[in-house]
């Protein structure tokens, strides 16, 4: 076996080891009964032409058995009748709000500003920031505070169960599970008080109240692309307690309808999530190759059962992390395809960078400075 072959074995076996260890210790939602102090929570969701999935998120929504909620959903100058088809869901219910939105300032980013913009209209004791794409279980709000009780988080984050159809979106989407389960220790984020331990997902983020405007609400990320990671960065460095958890599928979404959504989806954060570092995203995207592309290219050039070996170890710690997240554990089998559908996602990010923007919703998002110091994981915002 070549020197080179051992000296790449030890990141693949710590990556596969981290992932073994979260199998047993990543915390998992599980249906529960609304606990008996029940804090009143607001439910806050901002969309911006989400007219073909906001209805099932607001019946969802009004199925909860959680007593004491309300959902406010900030209609962020949509043009496809966003808000008049949440209304007509909504029926009247009092718990439900929808409030239209003011233009955007300058500095702000869409998704924050109308994030900021429900904040100021909550009366909750716990601030539940939510996409207008995520569908609700019966139980997952009782779930969700019942976790958040349990572990006297100031911020809970919770990675909804993501629904991919298209072979774009199930060749790309997972790896957001991969990066986190296989990358991350969970164990490492919930005790270690390290910036590097943060993690946190946009799509559910559960605030204490107080904690939340602690660290500065959304005015301290407005102009934050990977806004969700720049508040786990701040709950770690104002000593406040993170947690992290699975939905389970109490909570689930899909993201993306095809290949060209998740291409488009996935540049627009890819780069801040390194840092905005073009360097850190080159060596990101070399070392992937190195250990999930390029050992398949050798074991079938040269018949090499050690490399055959190598790049199986990949797939199976890939396999794992799906078996976890609930997604397909076959379509690990195409985990170096997924390197590459990545690599082109990542040229594109970085073909925008120099372009000096990029679009998203019918918007321009502006290349931001790079924050030394703050590797951040990449995934919608």
């Amino acid at each position: 076996m070549s020197d080179w072959l051992i000296l790449s074995y030890f990141p693949l076996v710590i990556i596969a080891i981290v992932a073994i260890l979260n199998a047993f210790t990543f915390p998992r939602l599980h249906s529960k009964r609304p606990p008996e102090t029940a804090p009143f929570v607001s439910v806050l969701i901002p969309m911006r032409n989400e007219a073909q999935r906001v209805g099932e998120t607001v019946r969802s929504l009004l199925a909860q058995d959680y007593p004491c909620f309300e959902v406010i959903l900030l209609d962020d100058q949509s043009e496809d009748g966003s808000a008049e088809i949440a209304r007509s869901v909504a029926c009247g219910d009092q718990r439900i709000r929808v409030i239209g939105g003011q233009p955007l300032p300058e500095g702000w980013l869409g998704k924050n500003w109308a994030c900021h913009q429900a904040a100021q209209h909550a009366q909750g004791a716990y601030l539940l920031f939510s996409d207008a794409d995520v569908r609700w279980h019966p139980q997952a709000l009782s779930a969700l505070i019942s976790e958040a009780l349990r572990t006297k988080a100031d911020l809970l984050t919770c990675w909804p169960t993501q629904e991919t159809l298209s072979w774009g979106e199930r060749l790309t989407v997972p790896l957001m599970a991969f990066t986190i389960l296989a990358y991350l220790p969970v164990l490492a984020v919930h005790h270690l008080p390290f910036r590097v331990f943060a993690a946190a997902m946009g799509q559910c983020l559960l605030f204490r109240r107080e904690a939340y405007e602690q660290i500065g609400g959304h005015v301290a990320v407005r102009g934050r692309v990977v806004e969700d990671m720049a508040f786990a960065y701040a709950i770690k460095g104002a000593k406040l307690r993170l947690r992290a958890c699975d939905a389970n599928g109490l909570l689930r979404t899909r993201m993306y309808s095809n290949w060209r959504e998740a291409r488009n989806g996935f540049a627009k954060n890819i780069l801040a999530g390194h840092a905005n570092s073009i360097w850190f995203l080159l060596f990101s995207t070399g070392f992937h190759w190195w250990m999930f592309v390029i050992p398949w290219i050798i074991a079938l050039t040269r018949s090499s059962w050690e490399y055959a070996l190598f790049g199986s170890v990949g797939v199976l710690t890939r396999m794992l992390t799906a078996v976890i997240s609930r997604q397909r554990a076959r379509d690990a089998l195409l985990l170096p395809v997924s390197v590459v559908l990545m690599t082109i996602i990542a040229v594109q990010s970085i073909w925008q960078h120099w372009r000096g923007r990029s679009v998203w919703k019918g918007r321009a998002i502006a290349s931001q400075p790079r924050h030394s110091g703050q590797a951040e994981r990449s995934h919608r915002g």
